[in-house]
């Protein structure tokens, strides 16, 4: 990951770290950009827990070396820990405490004065949808808004780079998307964000980057529409009004088709409403292909370019990616 050094709020090299037989993490190279988010994508037991817990100075890697905003989380674990914020997989805050208290209690610990940690506990309490049940006690809340508190108790003291890990695990999808307003809303204000999630779409929907491990080892790093044109290319997608000018449209088609390409009906439910799938090599084959259409006379209720699904992406790297002798696979269980 080549990247203007001063530009980089996260920089690891070389982390290795084990667990008995276990190689959680084997060599992983990792960077953020300042200002960004940058999704962390793996199967279950990849190595992506264990790298942010090194990052937030929660492990000690067995090699390589690691920064956060500058510094060094192996020489200087108490400076990182007073600029991040971290929500890992499962919430962690008081349960015999009311979430006001809780948010209160980080904001102290965190130097806020009294009054402060107050005005920012009210002010997250109310972000998170939380202000009703601010005065009871964690224990009494549901899952879904203990999962919230814990968010909100990541972000009391304004970090300047955020670990978030799975954070939206058991939350509805509107929630989730209430959290995707969230991460977005800390990038706008400044904060570097570094995501693990077990949710395509919501890397695709939030990261700027993206990084995929697996085996304990970087698969990949790109932009997700980088990994999308990686993986699959572009594909034009049409489906002609009339069905009886299918084949029409297929020969019509298969002119703007990728070297060694042709067109095809789309699958098995795209063939029984019509829809014709031909990959394509650039995304100016759609200017060729419209006026080839209009010349045949083929009139159509549906035209687009598309690249592969994240999902699609994801499934193809860490399907063609071998196991090595030793894996991370009990690497959730372990820590």
């Amino acid at each position: 990951m080549e990247d203007d050094m001063s530009d980089l709020v996260v920089r690891a090299e070389g982390l290795r770290k084990r667990f008995g037989k276990t190689q959680a993490l084997d060599g992983v190279d990792l960077s953020m950009r300042r200002g960004t988010v940058l999704g962390v994508l793996g199967p279950n037991g990849a190595g992506k827990t264990t790298a942010v817990r090194v990052l937030a100075t929660l492990l000690r890697p067995d090699e390589g070396t690691a920064e956060v905003a500058g510094i060094d989380v192996l020489k200087q674990p108490q400076r990182v820990r007073r600029r991040i914020g971290l929500t890992g997989q499962y919430a962690s805050v008081d349960e015999d405490l009311t979430g006001t208290q809780n948010l209160v209690l980080i904001g102290q610990l965190l130097d806020l004065t009294t009054r402060d940690a107050k005005r920012r506990a009210v002010e997250l309490l109310e972000w998170f949808d939380l202000t009703e049940a601010a005065g009871r006690p964690a224990k009494t809340y549901s899952g879904g808004m203990r999962r919230r508190l814990d968010l909100a108790a990541s972000l009391v003291g304004h970090p300047e780079v955020i670990f978030l890990d799975e954070p939206t695990t058991g939350l509805d999808p509107a929630k989730r998307e209430d959290m995707w307003g969230v991460v977005r809303s800390q990038v706008t204000q400044g904060a570097s964000v570094l995501l693990t999630t077990q949710y395509l779409e919501e890397a695709d929907a939030l990261a700027d980057e993206i990084v995929v491990i697996h085996h304990g080892r970087v698969i990949a790093f790109d932009t997700p529409d980088g990994l999308k044109r990686r993986v699959g290319g572009l594909t034009l997608r049409v489906r002609p009004s009339d069905p009886a000018r299918v084949p029409d449209a297929l020969r019509v088609l298969d002119a703007v088709a990728a070297p060694g390409t042709g067109a095809s009906m789309d699958d098995a439910a795209g063939a029984r409403r019509g829809a014709i799938s031909v990959p394509v090599a650039t995304d100016t084959a759609i200017d060729e292909a419209l006026p080839a259409l209009r010349r045949a006379g083929i009139e159509f209720s549906d035209l687009g370019l598309h690249l592969p699904s994240l999902d699609e992406v994801f499934h193809s790297l860490t399907e063609s990616t071998t196991a090595p002798q030793t894996t991370a696979a009990k690497e959730d269980e372990l820590v």
